[in-house]
């Protein structure tokens, strides 16, 4: 069959294989033209040429002189690596500024990739360009971003989630109210002022600074206390210096607070006791279920925000009130998907 009766549409225009540039360099090694091996392979004469063009390469003749020659080696070695460059460009493009804000965020106010991306849709940012949370992992994955890895995430995406099963253990804390009485209502965060309640621990074998970490379940609004150990004097001390501070509006601010089995938190009665007046309780105290730490899941996830600043093993006493304060303005101002991007501050306004 002559080239011109070859029927191109049929063949799909497909590529040539590598097999077939063996062919190529078997071929020219007997003298055939391109137009032959174009006939022979059942390809167009321009593709051939093409394919001669690109794999030819300067051999070293025995008189020690030079001459190009096709080899189907090299040919194969540029047709891959031209097809590890296809593609859409970046999408980010040249918008230095859009990169910058990026950087900005991640690195020095280390917010996550989606809440940059949230913050911008929810606050109406402009830029020349706009890319989605998965585009902006993919960027930090192939090193678009000079000052940014993956090594700069708080928690690198595709994480599997852990599987919580609600367990019913027989031991409870007998002297404590059960999560299993808490109003059903509370459940359902429609309603300010209930509060999960954890510690979040420093330097182990230090001198037991301790961090105690409230969080408002319908806002996530967060209140950071330093103690100088975790000890039930010293969070009960914490949450007397919250009703002087709040006084009157102590009550509406903090009606219940659910916590964990700790020892610091065993005697619900002396924390629920008001330290303004004696007689009343000032909120009423909920105990989760033993190895249950999802009953707390909003405290869990704002102590993992709070090892952003303050890792595992570092020694909390040499914390100043003013380091504790900047990291809970952090976390009151940090945009949240679950609020459509807004912070705890703004949704508590």
């Amino acid at each position: 069959m002559s080239q011109s009766n070859i029927n191109m549409k049929e063949r799909g225009f497909k590529h040539i294989t590598e097999k077939e540039r063996y062919q190529i360099e078997i071929l020219l090694k007997d003298g055939k033209k391109p137009k032959e091996i174009a006939s022979i392979l059942g390809k167009h004469k321009r593709t051939i040429e093409r394919e001669i063009n690109r794999g030819r390469v300067k051999m070293l003749n025995s008189d020690l002189t030079y001459s190009e020659r096709y080899c189907a080696d090299a040919g194969q070695r540029k047709y891959k690596q031209a097809g590890f460059n296809k593609g859409a460009g970046l999408k980010i493009g040249h918008d230095h500024k859009l990169a910058e804000h990026i950087e900005k965020r991640i690195i020095k106010d280390k917010y996550s990739p989606d809440a940059v991306i949230g913050e911008i849709r929810a606050k109406g940012l402009k830029f020349e360009t706009t890319i989605c949370t998965k585009t902006l992992y993919n960027y930090i994955d192939r090193g678009v971003f000079a000052n940014i890895c993956n090594k700069d995430l708080p928690v690198k995406r595709n994480k599997k989630k852990k599987r919580h099963q609600r367990v019913r253990i027989s031991q409870k804390n007998l002297r404590g109210t059960s999560i299993e009485e808490r109003p059903i209502h509370i459940e359902k965060r429609e309603e300010y002022g209930h509060w999960e309640m954890d510690c979040v621990v420093g330097k182990r074998g230090g001198n037991g600074a301790t961090l105690l970490v409230l969080t408002e379940r319908s806002t996530r609004q967060e209140i950071i206390r330093k103690m100088p150990n975790k000890t039930q004097e010293s969070v009960k001390r914490a949450l007397d210096q919250l009703e002087r501070k709040y006084k009157k509006t102590y009550l509406k601010i903090f009606k219940t607070i659910t916590v964990d089995n700790g020892s610091e938190f065993l005697n619900s009665k002396e924390l629920e006791t008001s330290i303004l007046e004696p007689k009343k309780q000032r909120f009423k105290l909920y105990y989760a279920h033993p190895y249950s730490s999802w009953e707390r899941g909003s405290n869990e996830n704002a102590n993992k925000l709070i090892r952003r600043f303050i890792p595992k093993g570092t020694d909390i006493s040499k914390l100043t009130n003013k380091d504790i304060r900047r990291i809970e303005n952090w976390m009151n101002n940090y945009p949240r998907r679950i609020h459509g991007y807004k912070t705890p501050n703004e949704m508590a306004a």
